[in-house]
């Protein structure tokens, strides 16, 4: 390789390359689209596409962050996410980390919420010098709300509690629905037009986004702005913010909240206030100025963005890795079940049953080839007998003839005939002997000597011990000419 070749890299290198080139250029992105191939792991992890009329991403949206949605998303479903774009190692594949998933409705209003935010701030209407102080103890509060719900029964509860004698004019408004913005807007100007209090408290009962969105309009917060009288907003519960609240004078957590910070004591109020505003300020701007050093570190880190950035490919790498494993675990079920279909076919072999019957075969394949055998032994000295015995008498006529007939014809022939008789003799005892011992092995002999064989009735298998039968157990007895079936009715040890 010469010094002008590039560097040869790995599969490993590129793709970690390209992982750190893509998530540090995109560390944070929203992404609207319609899901398909939507899958939920037993792991709780989510798996899809997110797709529009041209293209497509792969997404995954980890357990962690999929517990905080209130519906599982199907396919079809046209969303807005926000999440890392991040790199797969295992199969090379870009895909985004989700974040945050929502409806795309709901995403169209927090985005037309965020517009008008910015716009009303470039107005300076958020500014903390177009806030009017609210009067110590007014004489008349204008409550702009509805006039059935829970929130005037509030304030009116907390105003007879803590400041009898009050006056309070109701100006009734719808707080929800078509229209609702602009009754709350002309209320606000006709407290103004003829200055009829000296504070005034807009508000309303909690609910979602949709329900809130009168006190979003542009419309409303305007007229906020333009009154000469102090507005105090308590509209939702704590953690619900609205344009109103941030437009208003003061915002009250809630509308009973605003009940009180009407009528308490300025002077106390102030100082408590402005204490508490000094010490707020103090400890915001040290944790601001700690938490701006903190957050320019972590932004050079792009995988300390997300758990999920070093997390994310081992959770999907574990995915995997059990969809393996299961199909692994199912042929070695499989395989372990044949083994051991193969076990119980040579056990079945080796069964005292199977042993006896194999052993009664060999044995009477013994008997019939021994029998065979002495049979053609005994035929063959029995033909080969009158050759002896003629040999042996020419043998002793010769003798006879040489010895000068010194024994007679009659002496010859006896001693001939005791001679042929001792030979039979031994032959016949042999063989009689040879008969006994293949009769004394033969089982069914033994059994007519008033022998038997025990089996288990439950399993078919020999007792050769006290110690394999029960009381009451149930045995088969089998005898020279048959079977006997009986019950264990006691066990008496030798």
């Amino acid at each position: 390789m010469t010094t002008r070749d590039p560097p040869v890299l790995t599969i490993t290198q590129a793709t970690n390359a390209i992982k750190h080139c893509i998530e540090s250029s995109f560390p944070l992105i929203w992404l609207q689209g319609e899901i398909s191939n939507f899958k939920m792991q037993s792991s709780g992890h989510l798996y899809f596409s997110l797709k529009d009329a041209k293209a497509q991403i792969s997404a995954v949206m980890f357990r962690g962050d999929a517990s905080s949605l209130k519906q599982i998303p199907k396919d079809g479903d046209n969303v807005i996410v926000r999440g890392e774009i991040n790199v797969y190692p295992a199969t090379g594949k870009y895909q985004i980390l989700i974040r945050e998933l929502r409806p795309v409705g709901l995403g169209e209003l927090l985005q037309k919420l965020e517009e008008l935010k910015i716009k009303l701030l470039k107005r300076g209407w958020f500014r903390p010098e177009h806030k009017k102080p609210i009067p110590k103890l007014p004489k008349i509060i204008g409550v702009v709300t509805s006039p059935t719900g829970a929130v005037i029964q509030d304030i009116l509860n907390v105003l007879s509690r803590r400041f009898p004698g009050f006056r309070v004019i109701i100006n009734p408004v719808k707080v929800q629905g078509e229209g609702a913005a602009q009754e709350i807007a002309l209320a606000i100007n006709q407290f103004n037009e003829h200055n009829l209090v000296d504070v005034m408290i807009i508000g309303r009962g909690g609910g979602s986004i949709e329900d809130l969105w009168a006190f979003n309009e542009e419309i409303v917060a305007e007229a906020i702005f333009n009154s000469r009288i102090p507005i105090i907003s308590a509209v939702g519960h704590e953690t619900d913010h609205c344009i109103a609240d941030y437009v208003a004078d003061i915002r009250a957590p809630t509308p009973s909240a605003a009940a009180e910070i009407v009528i308490a004591e300025k002077a106390q109020l102030l100082k408590h206030l402005k204490q508490s505003q000094s010490r707020i300020e103090q400890a915001l701007l040290n944790l601001v100025r700690q938490d701006r050093h903190r957050l320019q570190g972590i932004k050079k880190q792009p995988l300390l963005l997300s758990p999920y950035a070093l997390l994310g490919p081992s959770m999907q790498r574990l995915d995997d890795i059990r969809s393996d494993l299961d199909q692994i675990i199912t042929q070695s079920i499989m395989k372990r079940r044949l083994t051991i279909d193969g076990r119980q076919r040579n056990l079945q072999s080796l069964k005292p049953t199977t042993q006896i019957a194999h052993f009664r075969q060999k044995l009477s394949y013994w008997d019939k080839s021994i029998r065979a055998a002495m049979l053609s032994k005994t035929t063959l000295l029995k033909k080969n007998l009158p050759e002896k015995a003629e040999t042996l008498a020419s043998a002793f006529r010769a003798k006879q003839d040489n010895r000068g007939r010194l024994l007679d014809e009659l002496g010859k022939r006896k001693q001939l005939d005791q001679n042929e008789n001792r030979f039979l003799k031994l032959r016949k005892e042999r063989l009689e002997s040879i008969s006994a011992i293949l009769h004394s092995i033969d089982p069914k002999n033994v059994l007519k000597k008033g022998y038997c064989i025990l089996f288990s009735e439950k399993d078919n298998s020999v007792i050769t011990s006290i110690q394999a039968v029960e009381m009451q157990q149930d045995i088969r007895l089998v005898l020279s000419n048959g079977e006997l079936l009986s019950t264990i009715k006691e066990i008496i040890p030798k």
